[in-house]
């Protein structure tokens, strides 16, 4: 009974989060997101709950497919075509995982994504302020 109070009250938060996020923290919260799905995932894997970890493999999928495709492929050029094609990747992996069981297919996935999710983390603030400005200005161009 406790528990489920604790997960309306991290719903809670995760909500008002979201609210207040600017475009860069709601990046960072969508990679995190995927990669605790993950690790789920293997959870469930590793104690045969196969219908928990096909959840939470969809969840990660949905959350990867989502970052694939709000890649802005005309700003970012061959960076974002490089991202979108190993997204796509990650994707092709994830739903191998959930195919063949296979947790080498889900630390795969975890291998690439950790190192986008860290990198991201250390973007200086003028750099995302850069970003956000050339964003707005294309659509506003619109």
């Amino acid at each position: 009974m406790a528990l489920k109070g604790i997960n309306a009250y991290k719903k809670g938060n995760l909500k008002q989060d979201v609210s207040t996020a600017d475009p860069h923290r709601l990046t960072l919260m969508l990679m995190q997101g995927a990669l605790d799905r993950l690790a789920y995932a293997k959870g469930a894997m590793e104690r045969r709950e196969y219908e928990a970890k096909s959840e939470y493999l969809s969840k990660a999928t949905a959350i990867v497919m989502h970052l694939r495709d709000t890649l802005d492929i005309e700003i970012g050029g061959e960076m974002a075509q490089n991202m979108y094609a190993l997204y796509d990747y990650m994707v092709e992996l994830i739903t191998t995982a959930n195919a063949k069981n296979s947790l080498q297919s889900i630390d795969e996935v975890i291998s690439l994504l950790t190192p986008i999710r860290d990198a991201w983390v250390q973007i200086p603030e003028s750099a995302k302020q850069e970003a956000f400005e050339a964003q707005r200005q294309k659509h506003a161009a619109v």
